[in-house]
């Protein structure tokens, strides 16, 4: 598997991407972790406007499916050590420009997501911590919350959302990726004490139903089919911003580690699948620290393959895009200020 690297723009500190749906075409936002822009991209890699100068501190940003040229986002988590006053807000593009309102206060929120189940949707927010006084101060575990979004998401530009607790003790609540778990929407979240699946209720006033999948302590996990036969296996980061990529199989119920990497990645953050033009699915990994290596793990003949995409790059999220009409990787390389697009180079 052969990238072609573009380098779209550069953004100080850029750190979040997303896709986006604007005008009824795909589009892509970056934004960064800092206090700088949210550039809004087309599906060409060109920068269209800038959606925001600030305040940044974007971890996350999500559209609800159905909308359009409407996002919610995090802003002012600007690191561990100061995010004591970040928040979510809704986006919206009007005719005289971009609108944000933001809707919830929550300190310490890292990672969110809509999850939707039999016609009611919900934020699912993962905070990394619950308080803090000194710098790398751990002593308040994180927790995870949810709240029942309204019928129209775009009334969040006008109201207030009431979260209520899920989960508490959770040190180093990190990781996020979302997972369709027998047909059904779950987030997976990552933390010191192991990886969990969230599973929304059946009914607005049901229970969320959570298992832990594994107990090793995790700074992100995404399942995967490597060989395209309905079975995933976990590909997991350890452990918080670690330096070990192990992959895990369920058997009879339980997860089991079966891989992994025999080098070290330093800072391993980036991750997300992938699937080229064959249909074959990839687990990709970026490291902020070392090597700042972009990686594609595989598996061929039963056997798990690494591949390197980009090296010096320190990727601090990435997710699949098409862009030029070709699948493609589309980059926050964190640690040098660049937007990148990787696209796949057909054999």
């Amino acid at each position: 598997m052969d990238f072609r690297k573009k380098i779209l723009a550069n953004l100080e500190l850029c750190y979040c991407v997303a896709p986006l749906v604007y005008r009824g075409e795909q589009h892509y936002l970056v934004a960064s972790e800092k206090e700088f822009p949210c550039l809004l991209f087309d599906s060409n890699g060109n920068v269209v406007e800038k959606v925001w100068d600030g305040p940044g501190g974007t971890m996350t940003i999500v559209q609800p499916e159905g909308t359009d040229g409407f996002f919610l986002a995090t802003q002012k988590f600007y690191s561990p050590n100061n995010s004591k006053e970040a928040y979510l807000v809704a986006a919206k593009r009007e005719a005289s420009g971009w609108r944000i309102h933001p809707f919830v206060l929550l300190p310490f929120v890292h990672r969110f997501d809509v999850l939707s189940r039999n016609g009611s949707r919900y934020i699912l927010a993962c905070c990394l911590k619950s308080g803090h006084e000194y710098k790398d101060d751990w002593r308040f575990p994180g927790f995870t919350c949810y709240a029942r979004m309204p019928e129209n998401p775009e009334d969040l530009l006008e109201k207030k959302l009431e979260f209520n607790v899920l989960q508490t003790d959770m040190l180093k609540n990190h990781g996020y990726t979302r997972n369709i778990h027998e047909g059904v929407e779950t987030g997976i979240v990552s933390c010191d004490s192991g990886v969990f699946r969230y599973t929304p209720p059946e009914t607005p006033d049901g229970e969320w139903l959570i298992e832990k999948l594994i107990e090793d302590p995790a700074s992100d996990a995404l399942f995967v089919d490597f060989e395209g036969h309905g079975e995933e296996e976990l590909v997991v980061i350890s452990p918080f911003h670690g330096d070990t990529l192990s992959i895990y199989r369920s058997m009879d119920g339980k997860y089991f580690k079966v891989w992994e990497y025999e080098h070290k990645t330093e800072f391993a953050h980036a991750i997300t699948a992938f699937s080229d033009e064959r249909g074959k699915n990839y687990a990709v990994i970026g490291h902020r620290k070392g090597r700042q290596n972009i990686l594609a793990i595989t598996k061929r003949d039963g056997e798990y393959e690494i591949s390197l995409i980009d090296t010096f790059a320190g990727s601090a999220n990435i997710i699949p895009a098409v862009i030029d009409g070709k699948k493609a990787l589309l980059s926050a390389n964190r640690e040098i200020n660049e937007i990148a697009c990787y696209s796949l180079v057909e054999e």
